[in-house]
């Protein structure tokens, strides 16, 4: 069998379990199970765990992967063991990660896996993902090889410690890696059941046949371009969460945050929130310098750019007039600059026509900010896939 190269098919950006929406609690001696649905799939795969916000190293006791039934069980007979450098166990320092060796098992495009870790020491600051939309549980000591987690185990808060699953696909691959904020990341969509817009988009690209691409979602809830705030700014993070991607092909950009921020009302309700995102207030040209910027360096590793215009907030706690100006000059220079190699109008999918400042009632959450499972549906199916050609 001729070998093409890795390519990521699943990610999620690692936070500090400090700076996230969801909080991961320290843990001791327990094993965590998670579900990740994949995106492309292949006949080996590998996982990247990340010890990347850890204040002290990471042991890992046992690691198993399978293909994912329900509840966090197991399908009979797809169950591994994973190793580190051929060892069942690994220790990962504070501050960076690990790649697991490859293991032989051929995932189908857009199958559930079960990844379970079992951490035999102490685990204070649990590199994780804030924004939940996998399932997982905590089960004390190691239950990495039962076929489903005990009745009595305890849900898990937040994604942790797993940032990314490779495969070694049947044919040459390409990943669509997505930069992103809550709008990306899923936030109003039904947890567990991969109804995200990126998790859409990599169905109906499985649906259509032809090369595999692969979708990963690099959102997080409350992320900026310019400035840190929940997670590292975009900017900052990009060279790991994107550029270090295998199979990297193409970046779509929908980060709509600065302006957001920048220009909401410092109320009673808001005081405490927008407490989390210092820095001075930005501006339309600050927004597009940082466009061009992400265009750029996707570029120079060979990736095609696209850019996501901001959907409309009216109506939300965050919405005032001058934002919704500057986020309207930003919307129209991406639809008109001829700066990236596709657009995605977001903003003309959701907008209201009775009331462009705001999201069409069937299509948000309830707070005019983040969508519903329809909302995200509507943004997925709005892509022209042969913008990915």
């Amino acid at each position: 069998m001729t070998a093409f190269a890795w390519v990521r098919t699943w990610g999620a950006s690692p936070q500090s379990p400090d700076n996230s929406v969801a909080f991961v609690e320290p843990f001791e001696n327990a094993t965590l199970r998670q579900v990740v649905r994949v995106s492309g799939g292949g006949h080996s795969v590998r996982i990247r765990i990340s010890n990347e916000y850890g204040t002290a190293p990471l042991t890992i006791g046992a690691a198993r992967v399978a293909i994912a039934g329900s509840g966090g069980g197991i399908h009979e007979g797809s169950d591994h063991a994973v190793t580190f450098g051929g060892q069942p166990t690994a220790t990962v320092p504070a501050g960076a990660p690990i790649l697991s060796d490859p293991i032989d098992l051929r995932i189908p495009a857009l199958s559930r896996l079960t990844i379970s870790l079992y951490l035999p020491g102490s685990v204070a600051a649990p590199t994780c993902h804030g924004t939940f939309h996998a399932l997982g549980w905590i089960i004390p000591g190691d239950a990495t090889a039962l076929a489903s987690p005990p009745a009595d185990a305890a849900p898990l808060l937040a994604q942790a410690l797993i940032a990314a699953v490779e495969v070694r696909p049947d044919a040459p691959a390409k990943a669509i890696v997505v930069i992103g904020d809550s709008r990306a990341d899923g936030i109003g969509s039904t947890p567990g059941a991969d109804r995200r817009w990126p998790d859409l988009l990599a169905t109906r690209l499985a649906a259509r046949g032809g090369q595999t691409l692969c979708v990963v979602n690099q959102g997080i809830g409350g992320n900026r371009m310019l400035a840190d705030g929940i997670g590292a700014a975009a900017l900052a993070r990009f060279d790991r969460d994107v550029l270090a991607t295998p199979g990297l092909g193409h970046v779509v950009i929908a980060v709509g945050n600065d302006l957001v921020f920048s220009f909401a009302p410092r109320t009673e309700e808001t005081a405490g929130f927008l407490e989390m995102f210092p820095g001075a207030p930005v501006t339309v040209d600050d927004v597009i310098a940082a466009h061009l910027q992400l265009a750029a360096r996707a570029r120079a590793h060979g990736a095609r750019a696209y850019a996501a215009t901001i959907a409309p907030y009216g109506g939300s706690d965050m919405y005032s007039p001058e934002g919704d100006k500057a986020r309207e000059q930003v919307n129209t220079w991406i639809r008109t600059s001829g700066a990236f190699d596709g657009v995605l109008d977001f903003d003309a999918v959701w907008r209201d026509p009775a009331d462009p400042t705001r999201i069409r009632g069937d299509l948000h959450m309830g707070d005019h900010l983040h969508g519903s499972d329809a909302g995200y549906e509507a943004l997925a199916e709005s892509i022209d896939l042969s913008l990915f050609d």
